[in-house]
């Protein structure tokens, strides 16, 4: 039978349609292999020694101040010889008082224990005249006896006179204001010109020039703590200076519940008296889990390590830290001995991120000065 024209054309379109139906049908999808996020190098925590230490803060303290005043009063002050911070030694004469009315003073009473002892000279002569006398009757017994008793009177009157000459002698000495102590200035108040009363205080002297640290430590740490235990404070300008406890306080704050730690600092440690200053009490040493600073990634206020699985996939672990040393940190908890970390790098990887691992890295040596985790 024969096909119109019509119907041959409705053919071939069917045909032509079924052909592009079957092109445009999508290919099979290939599977797509993971790229590494990151290639890193794998640190495992580990176990350490490091000396327990004692936070504490206070001031910086004189170890002793002695108070320098004057005995003299009503005399003027003519000469200051040394100021705030200078160093002296014991016996240096630090002011003078005006000493000439003290040395006319000095010249007058020495007069009169030269006029005592000619009157007691007289008086002892008189008296053996009397011894002499009064057997044969020449005078009578109570001539004698007055004279006797003139002889007591002036050799009362010259030891007053000695007295007298003695005292004026040493407020003479007093005009020269004199270094109890070596030691270190710290507070004048003496002015020349100045007429003071007796036992004003003109300078205060750090005795030594000797420095404490006044520690404020926890009552529940202070059982750790004994005398000669380490302490190490930091400067101000940085660095460290070590010292030693002399004593720790019988009591402790109410208040503050701290009880104050008295330690000696070296001689010129670089600090001034009245600088609050930070520190470290050092304890026995004990175990402690350590890894590399680098390892540690700081994220929305917490430290986070980068721990890697079997599969080499990544595991955002949060831990607690505490002490720094050198270039280790002290993990409190979240990981063990033994996980695989990733030493650097943590800073661009995240949860299930796969990652290449280079080498281990080698175990860092320990350092050994100990400062608090930042």
């Amino acid at each position: 039978m024969k096909m119109s024209n019509v119907d041959c054309r409705l053919s071939i379109v069917a045909l032509l349609g079924l052909a592009l139906t079957a092109c445009s049908e999508p290919a099979a999808e290939a599977p797509v292999e993971a790229k590494p996020a990151l290639t890193v190098q794998v640190v495992s925590p580990r176990l350490d020694s490091w000396p327990g230490t004692v936070a504490a803060s206070g001031p910086i303290a004189p170890w002793q101040e002695a108070s320098v005043g004057t005995e003299l009063g009503g005399v003027r002050l003519d000469e200051v010889r040394v100021n705030v911070g200078d160093r002296v030694e014991r016996g240096q004469v630090l002011a003078r008082f005006s000493e000439d009315s003290l040395q006319a003073e000095l010249a007058r009473l020495n007069a009169l224990v030269q006029e005592a002892q000619a009157a007691l000279e007289k008086a002892r002569l008189d008296a053996e005249s009397a011894d002499r006398l009064e057997p044969s009757g020449a005078i009578s017994k109570q001539q004698a006896r007055g004279l006797r008793t003139q002889a007591v009177i002036a050799e009362a009157q010259l030891a007053s006179a000695k007295a007298g000459r003695d005292s004026q002698a040493l407020r003479l000495r007093y005009a020269r204001v004199l270094a109890p102590d070596s030691g270190i200035i710290s507070a004048r108040s003496a002015t020349v010109g100045a007429v003071v009363n007796p036992g004003t205080e003109l300078f205060r002297l750090i005795r030594g020039g000797r420095l404490e640290w006044r520690a404020e430590v926890r009552a529940d740490a202070l059982a750790h703590l004994k005398k000669g235990t380490t302490a190490s404070i930091t400067l101000p300008q940085g660095g460290v200076v070590a010292g030693k406890v002399r004593q720790i306080a019988p009591t402790v704050s109410p208040d503050t519940l701290s009880g104050i730690v008295y330690v000696d600092l070296p001689a010129n440690p670089g600090l001034a008296a009245g600088l609050f200053v930070s520190g470290n009490f050092e304890l026995a040493a004990s175990g402690v889990l350590v890894v590399p600073t680098s390892a540690i990634v700081f994220r929305s206020g917490n430290r986070y390590v980068m721990q890697l699985g079997a599969d080499n996939r990544i595991r955002e672990i949060k831990v607690e830290t505490g002490r720094r040393r050198g270039n280790d940190v002290e993990i409190l908890g979240g990981v063990e001995a033994g996980a695989r970390l990733a030493l650097s790098g943590g800073a661009f990887l995240n949860d299930g991120d796969l990652v290449t691992v280079a080498a281990e890295a080698a175990p860092t040596a320990a350092p050994a000065a100990a400062a608090p985790a930042k």
